[in-house]
């Protein structure tokens, strides 16, 4: 059951290679009776966002539909996003704020429930607005309202909503909804018209054109100034079933999917002439539709206080096509969170990119979210990444934030187009973080509103993701457009106290991969996370593994204290000569540090009490002949000089020198040692000078086996 206040409309080699095999106390070890047999294992998949992903259907292209991605074919899709935690308020009364740029160069724009942009006027239920001027800097007259602008459908229980606008030219079309007093059911809908720029409109006032629950909120592509960008002939229409947002009450069924229809631009208020997307193609049955998109995600599916909660995020918003991207953008919105799509197509495949977590009540004058949420194209800027978001706040809605931006209020936001080109940042100290990097801090939320603090160079601040949520994760990290190398990631801690501020158990790292989220293997933190409030304030601990190249890293765990919510201070990024997993210690469900060539068997003893330090140890065995190692590529810089050690023990049978542990380049030995056997540990060093123009090098372990019965145990490698 949801629960909280009603609110009026507030509502993410070397040879051929076997990967590591791991033995347990049951399994084949270095020391059992018997040899084990080479395996492999492969690296584990389906590793998803913790609220789950968006889905979207029927990504065959329509039959007779307009190019993909519109003017100048498809484009590359979204890199990073960064959105304002607080907006630009004008000089307006009002919310919702559904727009289209006309061909005479103004904005248009309709409101519920307010005065418009003539706050001298009168109250009404619906006013339609001209806007001039530019973010910051807005001005703007009321020239229709009321009665002037649409019907009533449902009976004395309903008002008039505008839910979308587009401009063909200078002719306007106005979808306007019947929206309960309780704002949780939607019967009916109709488009209005305007060829006098707003000032007077016309309908069938007979009957409304969508009934019955279906389709009955309704916004339409946005394709510039007067629809000028337009792939073809056509105005593309979006709608929702059943209501506008999450139905507080169940009233009807939360809206989940959103589904797609086009009409000839000379018909838009000819129901007959519109046809639905099918998933394959187009229909004029409206029972035919198939969604464009499909989310079933719920946020905030608990609250501490009274707040809503178990939210759905598919809501009414726009769509808005980026003529320099070449994608469309869909806006949607929860109580807490700003939802963002994107799709080469009107049809899609649409792909969720970003949720902007405001948090639940209280809000600030500095951190609020919204409803309603578009993309106007007159304020998307030459570069093509820079636009404005309009949302705007009930005073009703219990924020507490009183009435200041309850009007048409923009906020930046700045896209960043992705390249897949591949990484080529070298080793080295640089923090990747840094915004020169071209990083964007990213978490599941900010109670203040600003992520500025982690990657400031101070470690004595602190942010926390309190957002009133009983949640099951909390990350901090980063995104770039571009990918880089990555295989060290220093978290600091914030303000830690018994409501939270540190992970419960151990933080782990987790990559983007083809954009899911994906935990990396191989896995130490140093020193020790103790899993409790222990963890302390301020405190860095330094979390390394197998070098990934990525377009995003973030440390996620279980957020602990009675209010679930962590802290950071600082989070740097690096990517560095180091070797990873050099004990064994490793935790982590992706790919392990340390590779295998070779006929022999080879794993981790885990806990056998075979290891030189801590509790585990590499290990090869085999009753064969050839050459057997474990081997590890190590990031390195030209010219630079390295001293890399291990810890190795040898069975009996292993004839002296047959051992070797070194370093390599490609096939190139740079320096090496030989061992036999041993009654114990022994620690084997070799010191080499990394040529030019080389920016890795491989570290290994191994034997020639004499056809018997034969092992090595590794531990503890390093490099300084």
């Amino acid at each position: 059951m949801k629960r909280g206040a009603l609110l009026a409309v507030l509502p993410l080699v070397f040879g051929t290679a076997a990967l590591l095999t791991q033995s347990s106390q049951s399994a084949q070890s270095s020391q059992s009776g018997q040899s084990a047999q080479s395996a492999q294992f492969t690296d584990p998949t389906g590793h998803t966002k913790p609220y789950g992903t968006a889905i979207s259907e029927g990504h065959t292209k329509p039959y007779g539909t307009a190019g993909s991605g519109g003017p100048g074919g498809s484009g590359g899709p979204v890199g990073t996003a960064q959105v304002e935690s607080k907006g630009m308020p004008s000089n307006s009364d009002g919310d919702l704020w559904p727009s289209c740029w006309a061909g005479n160069d103004k904005l248009y724009a309709a409101n519920g429930d307010g005065k418009g942009f003539s706050t001298d006027g009168d109250f009404a239920d619906i006013a339609v607005s001209e806007i001039n001027g530019v973010p910051g800097n807005l001005s703007g007259a009321t020239i229709s309202k009321g009665d002037q602008v649409g019907s009533v459908w449902s009976g004395a229980g309903y008002n008039r909503k505008p839910t979308g606008m587009v401009c063909v030219g200078d002719t306007l079309y106005l979808a306007v909804q019947d929206l309960a007093l309780d704002f949780n059911d939607v019967p009916a809908a109709t488009i209005l018209k305007s060829t006098d720029h707003g000032k007077t409109w016309t309908w069938d006032k007979t009957k409304p054109m969508f009934s019955e629950h279906v389709f009955t909120t309704i916004w339409f592509a946005d394709f510039g100034k007067g629809g000028a960008l337009a792939p073809d002939g056509y105005v593309y229409a979006y709608g929702l079933d059943g209501n506008w947002r999450d139905s507080f009450d169940d009233t009807v069924a939360d809206p989940q999917s959103v589904f797609l229809a086009r009409v000839p631009k000379n018909k838009v208020q000819d129901r007959g002439a519109w046809k639905f997307y099918t998933g394959v193609g187009w229909s004029s049955k409206i029972a035919d539709r198939k969604p464009a998109l499909t989310d079933t995600r719920r946020l905030y599916a608990q609250t501490y206080g009274t707040n809503a909660s178990n939210l759905s995020v598919i809501s009414q918003g726009g769509v808005t096509y980026l003529a320099k991207q070449k994608r469309y953008v869909y806006t949607s919105w929860t109580e807490y969170t700003f939802e963002f799509y994107e799709s080469p197509t009107p049809w899609g495949p649409w792909k969720h990119f970003m949720s902007k977590d405001f948090g639940g009540y209280p809000w600030s004058t500095s951190k609020y979210g919204g409803y309603g949420v578009t993309i106007p194209s007159k304020f998307v800027q030459p570069d093509g990444n820079t636009m404005y978001i309009q949302a705007n706040v009930c005073p009703c809605g219990g924020g507490g934030i009183g009435t200041s931006v309850y009007n048409f209020n923009l906020r930046k936001l700045v896209i960043t187009p992705s390249t897949n080109a591949p990484a080529t940042n070298l080793p080295g100290p640089d923090n990747l973080a840094a915004p020169a990097a071209g990083a964007v801090a990213i978490s599941k939320s900010t109670n203040s509103g600003s992520l500025a603090l982690m990657n400031d160079g101070a470690k004595t601040g602190s942010e926390s993701d309190f957002d009133d949520e009983v949640k099951g994760a909390s990350w901090w990290g980063y995104e770039w457009p571009a990918r880089h190398k990555v295989n060290n990631v220093e978290f600091t801690s914030g303000a830690v106290s018994a409501d939270g501020g540190y992970f419960t158990g151990r933080p782990r790292v987790q990559v983007k991969q083809d954009g899911a989220w994906v935990e990396v293997g191989s896995q130490t933190v140093s020193p020790a996370y103790p899993g409790d409030a222990s963890a302390g304030a301020n405190a860095t601990y330094t979390i390394t593994f197998p070098v990934q190249e990525t377009d995003g890293v973030r440390v996620i765990g279980l957020p602990g204290g009675t209010r679930s919510y962590t802290t950071v201070s600082e989070l740097a990024v690096r990517y560095v000569s180091q070797l990873a997993d050099g004990g064994f210690e490793g935790t982590g469900g992706g790919k392990p540090a340390w590779l295998f060539e070779g006929a022999a068997a080879n794993g981790v003893d885990r806990g056998l009490g075979f290891a030189h330090s801590g509790a585990n140890n590499g290990w090869i065995r085999c009753t064969c002949t050839g050459f057997s190692d474990l081997y590890q590529t190590v990031p390195v810089t030209p010219g630079a000089t390295y001293t890399f050690g291990s810890w190795i023990n040898a069975s009996a049978n292993l004839p002296a020198d047959q051992g070797r542990f070194g370093v390599r380049a490609g096939t190139t030995d740079l320096a090496s040692t030989t061992f036999g056997a041993g009654t114990s540990y022994v620690h084997h060093e070799v010191t080499v000078k990394v040529p030019a123009n080389t920016h890795e090098v491989t570290v290994y372990a191994g034997f020639n086996a004499p056809n018997l019965d034969t092992w090595i145990q590794v531990d503890d490698f390093t490099v300084s």
